[in-house]
C-alpha cells in the first residue's frame, strides 16, 4: 500500500513540476517572439508545443547529473530507500510550489535552481550538513553571475552590430540582404551542432570525444552554408527602395521570421535540458520503491512522455504571465533585438553546457535581454522589473531548500 501511495504521489508531483516549468520556464524560448510581435501568443503555444514535446520526449531520456549526483549524494540513502523516495517527493513538491508563486506574480525564476534547493532543503533536514556536495556548489553559485553576463554581452554585441551597420544606413534592406543570410547560417550553426552533439551518443554510443565534435562541427558548416545560401537567394530579390520607414518594417519583418527559428530552437533544447527537473526525481522514486538507487537513473519512455505533455499543459494554461514579463517588460522588444537575444541566450547556453558549467536558461535570456537595452541606452532598461527578477533569483533557492525542509518533515509523519 505504501509503495501504492508513493508512486501516485511521485506522479502527481513530477505532473505538478512538469506543469510549472512549461507555466514559467518555456517563455525562455517565445518570451521574446511574441514581445517582438514576431508570432501571436496561439502560434508561439504550437510551436512551443512541438518543439517542447519533441526535445523532452527524444532527446530528455537522462536525468540530470547535478540533480541526482552533484548535491545530494544518492549513495547516502542506499540502506534506507524510502527516506530518499520521501524527500525527491518532498523536493518536487516544494520546487513546484516555488514555481507557481513566481509565475502567479509573473516572475521567471530558475527551475534547475528551484529543484536544486529543494534537494539540499531535504538532504539538509534528512542527514545534516555532510549530505550536501558543498564543494561543488561554487560552480553553480558562479554560474548565476557568469551567465546572464555572458548573454548580456553577447546581446549587446550582436544587436549593437545589426544597429550601427542595418538599422543606422541609409539602405537597411540592402544591408540587410547581407546580414540575415549571416545570421541565419550562424543560427543552423549553432542548432545544428548541438542536436548532433546531444542526438549522436544515443545513435552511436562509440562516437565519442574529438570524432564526436568533428561529426557535429562538419554537420553544422554544411547546414550553414545551405541556411546561409537558402535565406541569401530568398531575399535577394528584397525591394530596396521606398521609405526608410518601409524599408524598416521589411527589415523587422524579415529578422521576425528568423527569431522564430531561433525560438523553436531554444524551445526544443529547453525541453531535452529541463525535463529532467521534473521526471528525474519521478525516476529516482520509482528505482527506490524497487531498492536501487544509483548516481544516475535511466529514465522510462512514458515517464518521458508524461513530463512533455505536463510541460505544454503549463504553458498552454498559465504561460502567459512570464511571457509578458521576459518578452516585453525589461525593454521594449522588437524582431531585431528578439533574434539578438535569442542567438546569444542559446550560443551561451551551448558554451557552457560543452564545458560542463551548469547555467540557467532564464538566468542567461534575461540577462540577453538587458544586453539589448543596453545597446539602445542604460535608459530603455525598466530598472524596477529587473530589480524584482534579481530579486526572485537571490531568493529562490532558500525558499525552495525551506520549503522542502517542511514538506519532508510532514510527509516523513504521513508515510513513514
Amino acid at each position: 500500500m505504501t509503495e501504492q501511495v508513493f508512486l501516485i504521489l511521485a506522479l502527481a508531483a513530477g505532473f505538478y513540476m512538469a506543469w510549472n516549468i512549461g507555466a514559467n520556464d518555456v517563455a525562455n524560448a517565445f518570451g521574446t517572439s511574441v514581445g517582438s510581435g514576431a508570432i501571436t501568443f496561439r502560434q508561439a503555444l504550437v510551436f512551443a508545443a512541438i518543439f517542447e514535446f519533441a526535445g523532452a520526449f527524444l532527446v530528455g531520456s537522462h536525468v540530470s547529473d547535478t540533480i541526482k549526483g552533484n548535491i545530494v549524494s544518492p549513495t547516502i540513502f542506499a540502506d534506507q530507500p524510502l527516506v530518499y523516495a520521501t524527500g525527491m517527493l518532498a523536493a518536487l513538491l516544494a520546487a513546484g510550489i516555488w514555481l507557481n508563486l513566481a509565475t502567479y506574480l509573473g516572475q521567471p525564476v530558475s527551475t534547475t535552481h528551484s529543484i536544486i534547493g529543494a534537494v539540499i532543503g531535504f538532504g539538509l533536514m534528512a542527514e545534516g550538513l555532510d549530505s550536501v556536495q558543498w564543494h561543488k556548489m561554487g560552480r553553480i553559485a558562479a554560474s548565476w553571475f557568469v551567465s546572464p553576463l555572458t548573454g548580456a554581452l553577447m546581446a549587446f554585441l550582436i544587436y549593437y552590430t545589426i544597429r550601427k551597420v542595418v538599422l543606422r544606413s541609409d539602405h537597411p534592406a540592402r544591408r540587410a540582404t547581407i546580414v540575415l543570410p549571416v545570421g541565419f547560417a550562424a543560427t543552423c550553426f549553432v542548432m545544428f551542432f548541438s542536436g548532433v552533439v546531444d542526438l549522436l551518443p544515443r545513435l552511436l554510443p562509440n562516437l565519442k570525444g574529438s570524432a564526436l565534435h568533428a561529426t557535429a562541427v562538419a554537420a553544422g558548416l554544411v547546414t550553414a552554408l545551405t541556411g546561409g545560401w537558402v535565406a541569401w537567394w530568398y531575399g535577394r530579390t528584397a525591394t530596396m527602395a521606398g521609405t526608410l520607414e518601409e524599408q524598416y518594417h521589411l527589415v523587422e519583418q524579415r529578422f521576425g521570421r528568423l527569431q522564430i527559428i531561433t525560438a523553436c530552437y531554444m524551445a526544443f533544447a529547453h525541453g531535452a535540458n529541463d525535463v529532467a527537473n521534473a521526471i528525474g526525481p519521478v525516476a529516482g522514486v520509482l528505482e527506490a520503491l524497487k531498492g536501487n538507487i544509483a548516481a544516475k537513473t535511466a529514465v522510462p519512455t512514458w515517464v518521458l512522455f508524461f513530463g512533455g505533455l505536463g510541460i505544454v499543459i503549463g504553458l498552454a494554461t498559465y504561460g502567459y504571465k512570464v511571457m509578458a514579463a521576459v518578452g516585453s517588460k525589461i525593454t521594449e522588444v522588437t524582431p531585431t533585438r528578439g533574434f539578438s537575444a535569442e542567438f546569444a541566450t542559446a550560443t551561451t547556453v551551448l558554451v557552457a553546457s560543452l564545458i560542463g558549467l551548469p547555467i540557467s536558461t532564464t538566468f542567461v535570456l534575461v540577462g540577453a535581454v538587458m544586453g539589448v537595452g543596453f545597446a539602445r541606452g542604460f535608459g530603455a532598461i525598466d530598472l524596477g522589473v529587473v530589480k524584482r527578477i534579481f530579486l526572485s533569483w537571490v531568493v529562490t533557492i532558500p525558499c525552495s531548500a525551506l520549503l522542502s525542509a517542511l514538506l519532508y518533515v510532514v510527509l516523513r509523519s504521513l508515510l513513514a
